[in-house]
């Protein structure tokens, strides 16, 4: 699993930590969800999954570097359970 960060240029220590605080709250939340919607089928390590995500908003998108197989298993209900929403989180 691999996250990108959307940050706009900013690059200063509590940036950092946010995102590293960030993360280790996302990390456990989308490996939950990748256990109960993916069947061993897309990479069972997760390493072929790729998200954005953007700081401020604090919004996780599937990013278009994850497989297109493995989109469609996660996309219906990733927005509800990872962001809270129904608004479509493919980057």
């Amino acid at each position: 699993m691999h996250f990108n960060w959307l940050i706009s240029g900013d690059n200063n220590p509590a940036t950092k930590r946010a995102c590293i605080d960030m993360e280790y709250s996302l990390r456990p939340r989308i490996t939950r969800f990748l256990l109960k919607k993916i069947d061993g089928e897309c990479c069972g390590d997760f390493s072929c999954f790729h998200f954005d995500v953007d700081l401020k908003r604090k919004w996780v998108w599937i990013s278009e570097k994850t497989p297109r197989e493995c989109i469609k298993k996660i996309l219906p209900d990733f927005d509800i359970e990872i962001n809270g929403s129904v608004v479509p989180s493919v980057a």
